[in-house]
């Protein structure tokens, strides 16, 4: 590795697995201390173990996003324990189902306490200690959801959109103190929270919604969270100094046609 992130502190949401994991890790192997942030303490643990285990540097903080007495506490605890925040990827996120015809309130207050409350809390108790320093990098986790329709995926549609539209305006608001601000936005990633949703679009067989799925794409495939890691890493890095308020579509094409 290239040390891109050498002596860096970030702070990793939804880092228990999936894109989150693989982000982690790969900002340790870069030379980054990592906070790991889940709702799931186990989760967050085994993710810190495996970076220590790797020789690099992790703690694991368990807690609510969408809460943000939880959210001011994991930020406090980062500034007490490491100094200073250089890097938030904004990762965490929940899935939901259903259209404007069926889908619940309760299904709709979820996708939005976590996809778009849960990115603004971090990012404002992130950006407070980035402005201080005059220097950082907040990433946000959107979806190619924000910029097509997906049938049956309303709350999750909406919320994303609402990710996309909050990177704009915190670029426009961060960008003279220092501070950048980006939003990737990945096609379909195989991970344990896509199951559900693929088992779902194949009427109850997972096979089936993965082929169904895989045919949207172009590149023939779906995408693995290593690969969406990677661009979370450019836009943590300096070699991504000139971008801000940029939504960076990884997609396999998905979104060309």
């Amino acid at each position: 590795m290239t040390g891109r992130l050498h002596g860096r502190v970030t702070v990793v949401t939804g880092a228990g697995s999936g894109i989150g994991r693989a982000a982690a890790a790969l900002f340790a192997r870069e030379g980054a201390a990592v906070a790991i942030v889940d709702l799931s303490e186990p989760a967050a643990k085994e993710t810190a173990a495996q970076i220590a285990d790797a020789g690099g540097s992790a703690r694991a903080i368990s807690a609510d996003i969408s809460d943000a007495g939880q959210v001011d506490r994991v930020f406090e605890r980062v500034l007490r324990e490491f100094g200073q925040v250089d890097v938030l990827y904004n990762n965490a996120g929940v899935n939901s189902a259903g259209s404007v015809l069926n889908a619940t309130d309760e299904d709709w207050e979820r996708a939005f306490a976590v996809n778009a409350r849960g990115t603004f809390l971090c990012s404002r108790a992130a950006a407070r200690s980035m402005v201080t320093a005059g220097r950082g990098s907040i990433i946000n986790q959107g979806s190619v959801a924000a910029l097509v329709g997906v049938a049956n995926f309303a709350s999750y549609c909406a919320s994303k959109g609402a990710v996309v539209a909050l990177t704009r305006s915190m670029s426009v608001d961060l960008a003279p103190r220092g501070v950048r601000v980006n939003v990737i936005c990945p096609g379909t990633v195989y991970t344990p929270l896509m199951e559900p949703m693929l088992t779902a679009r194949g009427g109850g067989d997972l096979a089936k919604g993965l082929a169904t799925t895989t045919a949207k794409y172009p590149i023939g495939r779906l995408g693995t969270p290593e690969e969406i890691a990677a661009v979370a890493l450019f836009l943590a890095s300096d070699e991504s100094s000139f971008l801000t308020g940029s939504v960076i579509t990884a997609d396999g094409g998905m979104t060309s046609q």
